[in-house]
């Protein structure tokens, strides 16, 4: 079966709107300030959507890779009933700039099976390791039986992966009885270990959503930040934050080190999506946190697509156009869930009220605001209106519900959330109640927090109707150690009574979905300061088809 995915097929996109913008800002800035947003050579390949000329004429190599390019692992993604998408990237030198890997084209293969020791290859190819792509390897492979588990690895020279497993969706229209899913975000290298991770890879599961804030790009000092490793000295150039294309492909070659994290990857076939972190904290479509020209940051904004793009299971579609990507996306697991997932950073309008927490005003309530852009709110809406799905889940990023950060009348909310765009909020819940979707679940990371709500048909009404609910999954690592029970624990509980829980520790939600009802486990580590502890259940919750609302387990 041929492999697809190579590099010279995945640049046949239309122009990035914003190609003009990045070429105008490659002639202004000279040499030395270019070194502090990204490569000159880079932007402008950014900018035309195709790898360097190289990329096609440059010579394959003879297959002498004298150290496992195998470093980072390998990965699956993005299932379909007949196909799942498959990736590794070569790297027998993961700390260096170019993985150790030069600027030479390798030809990797490919092996699909149905048993773990490849007794019986069904599939096999081959497909290009670029080095303008990292020599990353995405290989969309087809035909594939649905509702079924598959092993795969692949070969560079003498050189074999580790084995991944992962699995098709059921065949369209079937009615599937159960999914067992995980959701997870927010793993921030220097606030402690993976441990959450090696769970997740030991858990039962079909697949996993992964909801954002995979990378993180600030500084990692020699340590490793709270892992203080004593056994390992971090490079120098990882204590820095993330600028350049070769910052952010090095940082994922940091985090891809974990162990923990290739073993999740390897188990599960993921479903990606970013937040802000991936490129710089809270900004908002093309304007940046900190006081830069947009045109600067675009630059510095396709970098970081470009990295995730190379180390993500993600298809062709999703390969980014400069500073651009399509990362939204639906998938289905028979006629019990649609997907949807959402991409509420790349469209977004620009924070209100200077992103500082405040009470709803004119501002934050212009209608003209919207978190996902008129496209993609339009998809979301038109998707629901034809959805066939028992479960329709929206896998997304920021906190959907109100969250009060005060029982007064007039307290703050975030104006990163959807708290900041109320419209986009109200529009998106009339297109809800207008598809007559029952069974809405929402999973959400950013906040570092487990959270089970209720979504109301009006937040400030706890009698109005449950529309739907959402859950956020805590994060892997980010927030360090955490406490079952934060400081805020009872205000925000009495603030937002459609607020069901509340837990401040490391961990992922685990969710299965059924015909009757969908059960939803908050799954809990005591530490990630050090390794190895044990993970808990430390909540529960159902909530049944066709009467929304979450009542304890």
């Amino acid at each position: 079966m041929a492999p697809t995915g190579r590099p010279s097929a995945l640049a046949d996109h239309a122009f990035s709107p914003h190609d003009a913008v990045l070429r105008a800002a490659a002639r202004r800035l000279g040499r030395r300030r270019f070194l502090t947003v990204t490569a000159a050579a880079a932007a402008l390949a950014f900018s035309t959507n195709h790898p360097a000329r190289g990329a096609v004429a440059a010579p394959e190599r003879a297959a002498r890779i004298s150290k496992d390019p195998f470093t980072l692992g390998v990965a699956s993604g993005d299932p379909l009933p007949d196909s799942v998408l498959l990736w590794t990237r070569l790297a027998p030198e993961p700390f260096l700039e170019d993985g150790g890997m030069g600027t030479e084209r390798v030809t990797v293969e490919w092996e699909v099976a149905l048993d773990e020791y490849f007794a019986g290859v069904l599939f096999r190819g081959t497909a290009d390791a670029h080095a303008e792509y990292n020599h990353s390897v995405h290989v969309d492979v087809k035909g594939l039986t649905p509702g079924t588990v598959y092993y795969y690895r692949f070969r560079a020279g003498a050189w074999l992966s580790p084995a991944g497993r992962t699995r098709t969706a059921p065949a369209a229209g079937s009615a599937t009885s159960s999914l067992k899913l995980a959701a997870l975000a927010c793993q921030a290298y220097m606030d402690g270990y993976y441990t959450v991770l090696r769970h997740v890879a030991q858990d039962d599961v079909d697949v996993v959503f992964h909801l954002g804030d995979y990378l993180y790009e600030y500084a990692v000092n020699s340590e490793g930040g709270e892992r203080r490793y004593t056994d390992v000295t971090l490079p120098d150039v990882f204590n820095r934050e993330t600028m350049t294309l070769a910052d952010y492909r090095l940082r994922y070659s940091l985090y891809k080190s974990d162990e923990d994290l290739r073993a999740a990857h390897a188990a599960h076939p993921f479903v990606v999506a970013w937040d802000d972190h991936e490129t710089e904290n809270n900004y908002a479509g093309s304007i940046p946190e900190n006081d830069i020209p947009p045109s600067e940051f675009l630059l510095r904004r396709a970098a970081a697509y470009r990295a995730y793009w190379e180390n993500q299971p993600l298809r062709a579609a999703q390969l980014p156009q400069g500073p651009d990507a399509r990362l939204y996306r639906r998938l289905h697991w028979g006629t019990l869930a649609q997907f949807d997932i959402l991409d509420t950073r790349q469209y977004r309008s620009d924070q209100a009220y200077d992103d500082r927490p405040h009470a709803p005003g004119a501002e934050s309530d212009d209608p003209a605001r919207t978190i996902t852009g008129a496209e993609q709110e339009q998809w979301l809406l038109d998707g629901w209106k034809g959805s066939t799905a028992l479960w329709n889940v929206m896998p997304q990023q920021v906190c959907f519900s109100q969250r009060k950060f005060d029982v007064t009348a007039d307290a703050a909310l975030s104006m990163d959330a959807w708290d900041g765009y109320r419209a986009s909020r109200d529009r998106v819940v009339a297109g809800a109640k207008a598809a007559g979707v029952d069974n809405w679940l929402i999973l959400t990371g950013d906040v570092h927090v487990g959270y089970a709500l209720d979504v109301k048909e009006d937040f400030d009404d706890p009698a109005s109707a449950t529309v739907g609910t959402e859950v956020t999954c805590t994060s892997v690592a980010s927030g360090r150690d955490g406490v079952d029970k934060p400081a805020n624990w009872d205000l925000y509980m009495q603030a937002n009574p459609h607020m069901k829980f509340y837990n401040g520790k490391r961990g992922y939600v685990r969710a299965e979905l059924g015909r009757q009802a969908t059960h939803l486990d908050f799954r809990t580590v005591s530490v990630i300061s050090t390794p190895g502890a044990a993970v808990t259940t430390a909540a529960s919750f159902v909530t049944e088809a066709g009467a929304p609302g979450l009542k304890p387990a």
